[in-house]
């Protein structure tokens, strides 16, 4: 299936991966399966169910002083739109591109962020921020983290260009009501680079934080604590 989707430098797109810029030229492995939290409760509470605007998600995005020193914010590169491909996974072709590289989640009330640390374009982290009912949260993650696990492997070609994603669910961390956490491998003109995507819902916010690994792990704790402050 062929889609016409927007992308950006916020969040983990398909353009943005086609350069891989400072990626190992070695495969990239991902490491052993491990248990994970099971996103998608089957009742959810609906307490803070009133969808926060964009205006005070964007708020409650991590900045520089949260972060600490060596971090720097990327600018927002102006969407352009690219045909991309899906192959080898069905569930995610229906989904459409964005979903298929873990990028941007089809929920209206939204605010994003990335950053590169000490300067370096393969260490970096970005948050996305959505608000909406705790239900609708709960079954739009449910959805496209459920379609990524069952396609351990798949394609996409965007412009013409190629990139092959291993997805793997890892384990998550004990926060909020619900969680989601996965690696994700790409791999792209003999380049590779995984990326640690973890998603956490608590009421009204879903709060999800990707990029290098160990960056992911550092910031996610405290970027829950400010999405969820003074409700």
């Amino acid at each position: 299936m062929r889609v016409r989707v927007a992308t950006t430098a916020v969040g983990i797109t398909a353009v943005a991966l086609l350069a891989l810029p400072a990626c190992s030229p070695h495969s990239a492995a991902l490491p052993a399966p491990s248990s994970s939290a099971a996103f998608g409760s089957p009742a959810v509470n609906e307490v803070n169910s009133t969808p926060l605007s964009s205006a005070a998600l964007t708020a409650r995005l991590l900045d520089e002083s949260d972060l600490g020193s060596g971090y720097t914010r990327k600018a927002e590169l102006p969407a352009r739109h690219d045909d991309v491909t899906v192959l080898g996974c069905p569930a995610l072709s229906d989904l459409g591109g964005e979903a298929a590289t873990g990028g941007s989640l089809d929920f209206p009330r939204q605010a994003k962020t990335s950053f590169t640390y000490a300067g370096h374009s393969d260490s970096e982290v970005s948050e996305e921020l959505y608000s909406d009912t705790p239900a609708k949260l709960s079954d739009g993650m449910v959805e496209v983290f459920d379609a990524m696990a069952g396609c351990p492997e798949y394609q996409i070609l965007v412009g013409g260009s190629a990139i092959d994603i291993a997805t793997q669910k890892t384990a998550s961390p004990h926060l909020g009501e619900e969680q989601w956490s996965q690696l994700l491998a790409f791999s792209a003109g003999g380049h590779d680079r995984v990326v640690k995507q973890t998603a956490i819902r608590d009421g009204n916010v879903l709060v999800v934080v990707s990029g290098s690994p160990a960056l992911v792990d550092r910031h996610l704790d405290k970027a829950l604590t400010k999405a969820t402050a003074g409700r």
